[in-house]
């Protein structure tokens, strides 16, 4: 890469950082914050549920926006949004509101994503791709190390100090982004999709499925409801089987945070290299799913965190991984193909904590054997694809 083209992605690193890392500061505070207003597993998946029906319903505009409008103005609206969210979380006791607050954080990571990915793909070539998203990917995960973490140790200064903060550092990188991010210069807008642009969310998901892309599209919904059963309820299992603390839960997700960082920044773009994208999904997606069957056996704290570090360090490949695949066979279509990624991973993240929440109330296991059986799915369609893509390929 260029040095004009690090200093883009360093500017939407710490644009990511910065907007995961506030939302990272609450994850360990938010099952105690839960029980203090008598709320259980079904508020803690209806939280994410919310946030990524949001996210599913805005997705396919937010990608149209993102074309028509440039990725500067999504990314500063979409930390705008999640700003206005976190205000809203730390002013209200309300679960209603609560949940109000997650709507419109869910519009503002609609647009914000995509914007952040169709941005990368614009000031990168083809064979640079994988590098930049696993470099923005792992900005995220340090968002994830960091906040929580921090968010752990606020807490003892009163359960509701970390929202403020979070709220704070949101808005921290809405100013930044003002002064600081400037717009891509390449335009990726592509005219055969100027009439998709103005069709409805159901009928762009229609379309998406004539895309080359609509596989990893597939893979991507499935991967993100088994994986999303699994995170929504971590913080109460830890809790509820093992007496964890929100400073256990920071420690946890901290650590796991580290592995996916370092993976993303010196480990994903090699092996995508030498392996291909296909392969090192299959391989990953197989990891994973030996995580949540090793979980469901796990008699401590400590060896619950071992097999978190493993799903953890699984994830942190496969999703930068997927992004890179939609990218590369999306061609100019960036911002659709982005939004529609967007919106096929929130259908996932809206069904897989809502059922792993009321499932979670009736059996604390059931969110991880329902993770476990969607994680096999995903890797029988992904070993299907391949084999198809193979043959295709031989018979051209």
């Amino acid at each position: 890469m260029s040095a004009e083209q690090r200093k883009k992605i360093i500017i939407l690193m710490i644009n990511m950082f910065i907007a995961i890392g506030s939302f990272g500061i609450i994850i360990p505070i938010l099952p105690a914050y839960l029980a203090s207003i008598n709320q259980g597993g079904t508020a803690a998946g209806l939280m994410i549920a919310i946030f990524a029906g949001a996210q599913l319903i805005f997705s396919p505009i937010a990608g149209k926006w993102t074309d028509q409008f440039g990725r500067r103005k999504m990314i500063i609206y979409g930390l705008i949004g999640l700003t206005i969210s976190m205000f809203i979380f730390y002013a209200v006791n309300s679960i209603w509101l609560l949940y109000a607050s997650r709507v419109v954080g869910g519009v503002g990571a609609a647009l914000l994503v995509p914007a952040i990915f169709a941005y990368v793909a614009d000031i990168t070539t083809f064979d640079q791709r994988a590098k930049g998203n696993s470099l923005v990917s792992a900005a995220m995960s340090l968002g994830i190390v960091v906040g929580p973490g921090i968010g752990g140790f606020l807490a003892d200064f009163g359960l509701k100090f970390p929202f403020l903060i979070s709220a704070l550092v949101s808005l921290v990188a809405v100013i930044f982004s003002i002064f600081v991010l400037k717009e891509s210069e390449t335009k990726q807008a592509s005219q055969a999709m100027d009439m998709a642009n103005n069709e409805s969310m159901v009928r762009k998901i229609a379309l998406s499925v004539k895309m080359p892309y609509f596989i990893p599209l597939i893979i991507t919904l499935v991967m993100s409801f088994g994986l999303m059963a699994y995170e929504s309820v971590i913080g109460l299992y830890l809790d509820n089987q093992f007496n964890s603390t929100p400073k256990d839960i920071a420690t946890m997700v901290t650590a796991t945070g580290i592995v996916s960082v370092i993976v993303q920044l010196f480990v994903v773009d090699r092996i995508v290299r030498r392996f291909g994208e296909v392969s090192v999904l299959i391989i990953f997606i197989s990891v994973a799913a030996i995580g949540f069957l090793l979980s469901l056996f796990a008699s401590s704290y400590l060896i619950f965190f071992g097999i978190s570090l493993i799903i953890f360090l699984s994830t942190s490949i496969l999703r930068p991984v997927l992004n890179t695949l939609i990218s590369k066979m999306a061609g100019n279509e960036q911002g659709f193909a982005m939004g529609m990624n967007n919106a096929y991973m929130s259908i996932g993240n809206v069904l897989g904590p809502t059922l792993a929440g009321m499932m979670y109330d009736v059996q604390i296991t059931y969110p991880f054997i329902l993770g476990l059986l969607l994680l096999i799915l995903t890797l029988m369609i992904t070993m299907a694809w391949q084999k198809k893509s193979l043959h295709a390929k031989a018979l051209s």
